[in-house]
């Protein structure tokens, strides 16, 4: 009896979608897909961008698949993927200048009743920049000579931006007083 797709495992599903396993690559869409289209909310994408780039992204790594050698997970893999092209798409766009600050919308983040805090409303009330370097470091695990050289900027200034947005959600998330864990569990 043929092993289910369920039972398989990340890495032996990229090695049968590398050799054109559809239906393999179509499991690992299903895995992943939403903390792909997460990470792009939380990157600033608005719901349907979001979807756009995340099917992008599932079609390069999809053509690119032989590539994923399983040193990292797979979702790890894709989330790079799909963080470089949300970036290459805002480029694009020439409406974003990564060294502008954009106007600094006041935003109110208050607990639920259980005392939770949204961290997608928390990530809003950095600025663009910050929470474009803060979702990459941290949602798409890319390290920070990467994000400098996605977004262009020096290296000095993506570790400021990455400090100054992980500072500000500790004091919006603990509502003002003990900085919440660390900085990796934030986002």
């Amino acid at each position: 009896m043929a092993q289910s797709l369920l039972d398989r495992h990340d890495v032996e599903l990229a090695a049968l979608a590398a050799a054109g396993g559809r239906r393999e690559f179509g499991e690992l869409v299903r895995r992943h897909g939403s903390a792909v289209r997460m990470l792009l909310r939380r990157m600033g994408a608005q719901s349907a961008e979001a979807d756009d780039v995340a099917q992008d992204a599932f079609l390069q790594a999809f053509e690119k698949c032989a590539e994923f050698r399983g040193e990292g997970t797979f979702a790890a893999w894709v989330k790079r993927i799909a963080a470089r092209l949300y970036l290459k798409r805002k480029a694009k766009d020439a409406r974003y200048v990564a060294e502008l600050e954009p106007e600094q919308a006041e935003v109110t983040v208050s607990p639920d009743a259980a005392g939770l805090v949204d961290l997608d409303e928390a990530l809003k009330s950095l600025s663009e920049v910050e929470r474009l370097c803060v979702s990459l470091c941290h949602g798409a695990g890319l390290s920070h000579p990467e994000i400098a050289s996605a977004m262009n900027l020096p290296l000095g200034t993506v570790k400021s931006h990455v400090k100054r947005g992980l500072d500000k959600l500790r004091a919006r998330l603990s509502g003002g007083g003990e900085p919440v864990g660390r900085a990796a569990h934030v986002v």
